[in-house]
C-alpha cells in the first residue's frame, strides 16, 4: 500500500474537509465551546460560508428547507453538547416529517467524562435515534472521514431523510493522517419487472376514472417533466399530495392542485371518485388521506411507486406496489406506452373535471372578500396572488391562517412550497425562507406566518439582517393562537385559556433590527408594501392585521366526541 504522505490535521479540520469535498456551500449554526476546533477549521475554508443564527432549532429550520430547496445536503452545527444538541431536537423531527436530507452535527463531551453525569452531558446517542435515519457517534478521530460520509450519502439514499452526528470534544482536538475525504457509493440500482409494467398498462387501458396522485418523490428525482408527459399522452388528471402543490406547474391543463382535507375540493373530488389511482413517489399519507377512505375512493385500484419499500400498501391496499426511484418508474412506462395504442374511456371524466376545475378558480376570485372594513384571509390571498412574482418561492406555518393558504398559490416550478407537512410545526416559515433565499438567491422568497409563530423565531432577524438574506415575511396577525382558539370556540363553548396572545408592533420591531417593515390594516394597501418590498434590498416584514374572527377548525375528526 502507497505510504500516505499527507501532514496530520485537526478532527475539526476533517470535518471541514469532508463537508468541502461533498460539495456543501453553506453551513448553519451556533458556536460552542466543544467545537472550537471544527469552527477554526472553518475559519480559513473560504468556499464553505458559515451562517451563524440565533438559535439550533431555527437553524436546523434554515437547514432543512435549503436542503429542500437545494436538493444538497443542509447542514446545521450545534457546538455545544447538551443544550446545544437538545435545541437541536424539534428541527431534526421536523426534517425527518419531510424526508429531508439533513445532517445535524453536535459537539459531545469529551470521551473521558461520558457517563460520569459531567457538566451539559446527555446521552445524544439516544436522543437522536428516534428522529433520524441514523445517528452515528464517532468515537476516534481517524473515523471522521469515514463515519461522516456514511451519514451524508446515507441521507440522500432511497427516501431521503435526516442524520445526526456527534463528536466528542477530544475526537475533534486530536491529530491524524486521512488519505481522502470521500469514499465511492456503490449502491446498485433495481431494474423494474417488465411484467408490473405491462400490469399497470392494463389496468390504464380499463381505467374510466383514472387519476396520478404526484408526491415528493417526483420533486427529489426531477421527473415532473416525465409525468406531466404521461398525463398528457394518457389524458389522465394529475392531483398532488398535501404540501406537494409546487410539483406541478399551475398552469399545466391537466393537473387539479393538491387533493386531501386541507387541499381544494376539485382535486379532492377526483382522489374520492377515481377508479385507478398511479400514486407516484408518494406514501399517501396523513395530511393528504387522515389514514380514511373519506379522502380517497375505496373502490379504487391504486397502483403505488415509492423509493422506500415500507410505504407500499402501509395505509391502503394496493393492487401493484413497485418499490423504485419515480423518474425510473416514469421512463420505463412511458417507454413501453409509446409502443401501443389506447382508446379513451376517460373523456367525460377529464372533460368533467376541466369544467369543474375552471369553475373552482373563478369562483374563488369572485367569492373572496375584499371589501370587509377588517382583512379577510380570503382577501389577502386573492391580493397575494396577482402581486406575488410567478417564480416565487412560499413557505408557510402550521396553524389555522397557514392551513387556509395551503392551496392558494400559484407556482411555476417544482422546489418552489415548502411547508412542515405532517410534523405540523409552528415557527418553521420564516427560519425555513432564510434557507430557501441561500438555495434559491435569484428567486423571491415569502413566508407566510401568523404572529404567534412569527414571534417564537424573531431573533433571526439578526441572522438574516448580517448575512443580507432579503426574504419577504408576511405576518397574518390576528392576535390569537387561531387553531386552538377556533377548536375552544366551536368544542368548548368558548372557554377561551391561553389562546389570545400580545405582540410588539413587528413592524417596527424589524426596523429595530435593520429590516424594513409594513404595517397593513387596509387590503388596498398590500399591493403596495410587497412592490416596495420587493426591491428594499432588506428583508421585509409585513405585518398585516387580520380578522381575529376568521377562524377554521381544520380537525373536525379529533373533536366528534365534542360535536354537538
Amino acid at each position: 500500500m502507497a505510504k500516505n504522505n499527507n501532514p496530520p490535521i485537526s478532527g475539526g479540520k476533517a470535518v471541514v474537509e469532508c463537508l468541502k469535498a461533498n460539495n456543501v456551500k453553506h453551513v448553519f449554526g451556533l458556536i460552542g465551546s466543544a467545537t472550537m476546533e471544527l469552527f477554526d477549521a472553518l475559519y480559513d475554508e473560504k468556499s464553505i460560508k458559515f451562517i451563524d443564527v440565533r438559535d439550533e432549532r431555527t437553524g436546523t429550520h434554515m437547514a432543512d428547507a435549503y436542503a429542500r430547496a437545494s436538493g444538497n445536503h443542509g447542514v446545521i452545527i450545534a457546538g455545544q453538547n447538551g443544550p446545544g444538541a437538545t435545541n437541536l431536537v424539534t428541527g431534526v423531527a421536523q426534517a425527518k416529517a419531510a424526508f429531508s436530507p439533513l445532517l445535524s452535527i453536535a459537539g459531545a463531551i469529551a470521551t473521558e467524562h461520558k457517563g460520569k453525569d459531567a457538566f451539559q452531558e446527555v446521552d445524544q446517542q439516544k436522543l437522536f435515534e428516534p428522529i433520524t435515519k441514523k445517528t452515528f457517534s464517532i468515537d476516534k478521530t481517524k473515523n471522521i472521514a469515514v463515519e461522516l460520509n456514511k451519514a451524508m450519502q446515507l441521507a440522500k439514499t432511497g427516501k431521503w431523510g435526516p442524520v445526526h452526528v456527534n463528536i466528542p470534544r477530544d475526537i475533534l482536538s486530536g491529530n491524524e493522517t486521512f488519505e481522502s475525504f470521500t469514499f465511492e457509493n456503490k449502491t446498485k440500482e433495481k431494474n423494474i419487472n417488465k411484467n408490473d409494467l405491462e400490469k399497470v398498462i392494463s389496468l390504464i387501458e380499463k381505467a374510466k376514472k383514472p387519476i396520478i396522485i404526484c408526491g415528493a418523490g417526483i420533486k427529489n428525482s426531477n421527473s415532473h417533466e416525465e409525468v406531466i408527459s404521461l398525463s398528457k399522452n394518457l389524458n389522465i388528471p394529475l392531483v398532488s399530495s398535501a404540501g406537494h402543490g409546487d410539483v406541478i406547474p399551475f398552469d399545466c391543463d391537466l393537473y387539479a392542485g393538491q387533493m386531501g382535507p386541507r387541499g381544494n375540493k376539485v382535486a379532492s373530488y377526483l382522489a374520492n371518485h377515481a377508479d385507478l389511482i398511479l400514486a407516484i413517489g408518494t406514501r399517501l399519507g396523513f395530511n393528504s388521506t387522515f389514514y380514511s377512505y373519506d379522502n380517497i375512493s375505496k373502490s379504487a385500484k391504486i397502483v403505488q411507486v415509492d423509493i422506500d419499500p415500507i410505504a407500499l400498501g402501509r395505509y391502503f391496499p394496493i393492487e401493484l406496489g413497485i418499490n423504485n426511484n419515480a423518474k425510473k418508474f416514469l421512463e420505463n412506462l412511458s417507454s413501453l406506452i409509446s409502443l401501443k395504442k389506447f382508446n379513451q374511456n376517460n373523456t367525460d371524466w377529464v372533460n368533467n373535471f376541466l369544467n369543474e376545475k375552471n369553475k373552482y378558480y373563478k369562483n374563488r376570485d369572485n367569492e373572496a372578500d375584499t371589501n370587509s372594513k377588517i382583512i379577510q384571509p380570503s382577501g389577502l390571498f386573492k391580493e397575494l396572488r396577482e402581486i406575488l412574482p410567478k417564480n416565487s418561492s412560499v413557505t408557510l406555518d402550521a396553524g389555522t391562517l397557514c392551513l387556509q393558504a395551503t392551496d392558494q398559490f400559484y407556482f411555476s416550478k417544482p422546489k418552489s412550497l415548502f411547508t412542515p407537512l405532517d410534523f405540523g410545526l409552528v415557527g418553521f416559515s420564516f427560519a425555513a425562507g432564510l434557507g430557501v433565499k441561500l438555495a434559491q438567491p435569484n428567486t423571491p422568497v415569502f413566508s407566510l406566518m401568523g404572529d404567534g409563530g412569527f414571534g417564537m423565531t424573531v431573533s433571526e432577524l439578526s441572522t438574516a439582517v448580517q448575512h443580507k438574506i432579503n426574504t419577504i415575511t408576511v405576518v397574518m396577525n390576528n392576535k390569537s393562537w387561531g387553531a386552538e382558539k377556533a377548536y375552544q370556540r366551536d368544542y368548548y363553548n368558548k372557554r377561551y385559556v391561553g389562546a389570545d396572545i400580545s405582540s410588539p408592533p413587528f413592524h417596527e420591531l424589524a426596523e429595530l433590527y435593520g429590516a424594513k417593515g409594513y404595517h397593513i390594516t387596509q387590503l388596498k394597501d398590500v399591493k403596495k408594501a410587497i412592490k416596495d418590498a420587493l426591491v428594499c434590498n432588506k428583508p421585509a416584514i409585513v405585518n398585516v392585521e387580520l380578522d381575529p374572527e376568521a377562524l377554521y377548525s381544520f380537525r373536525k375528526d379529533s373533536f366528534k366526541h365534542r360535536a354537538k
